[in-house]
């Protein structure tokens, strides 16, 4: 059409497909989350709680933990740091609160090179050797869901804070979601099912009038 050898553009028709307001992911509420990082914590596989950790307490999308070296971690004023590269190939510092540092340097344990997540082989975990753990540890935590996957704990990441009464400004800088809507989606997703009808109406009955 620019160049005047189309009339008319051929895609004018095309439907687009339609996302969903919300997020169609469901987080770990927080009893089941405390569990699941207990579990974690107390497993004899040194990876358990440093994927968990990766995964819930910082947010990391799997391809970034699972591709994160011991050569990534550092120091940036007086912080302990790892350093992520996210999608399109960007170069984010993530912070490590304390615990989370040690759950890391646990699983490194000695090795100055090489992945921080590794399989029972002693290699780097894979996204899929990640999701058959994180399914062992919620089952051994008695929790049911009917597909657990890693960003499940993004989501859980994300609505925490939310919960806390994290500005979503922040959430968004913390998730590194480069639209606010993305963060929102996560957002309506969990007040929608706070303030359900369903809970008025089983309030309503309960109460017998």
């Amino acid at each position: 059409m620019i160049d005047q050898i189309l009339p008319h553009s051929p895609t004018a028709y095309v439907r687009r497909p339609t996302v969903p307001a919300e997020s169609p992911t469901l987080g770990l509420g927080h009893l089941q989350f405390e569990a699941l990082i207990t579990t974690a914590r107390l497993s004899a596989n040194i990876n358990d709680f440093a994927l968990i950790a990766l995964l819930g307490l910082l947010g990391l999308r799997i391809f970034e933990a699972c591709g994160s070296n011991v050569a990534d971690l550092g120091e940036e004023h007086g912080h302990r740091v790892l350093r992520v590269r996210g999608k399109g190939g960007k170069l984010v510092l993530v912070p490590l609160p304390p615990a989370i540092a040690r759950a890391i340097d646990r699983a490194v344990d000695g090795p100055v090179d090489g992945p921080i997540l590794r399989n029972t082989l002693g290699g780097r975990m894979d996204r899929h050797a990640a999701t058959r753990r994180l399914k062992h540890l919620a089952t051994t935590a008695g929790i049911r869901m009917p597909r657990m996957h890693p960003h499940m704990l993004r989501h859980t990441y994300v609505t925490t804070m939310l919960d806390a009464g994290v500005s979503l400004r922040d959430v968004q800088i913390a998730a590194r979601h480069a639209d606010p809507r993305t963060t929102k989606r996560y957002d309506r997703a969990r007040k929608n099912l706070d303030r359900h009808p369903n809970y008025i109406l089983a309030a309503y009955m309960a109460s017998g009038t």
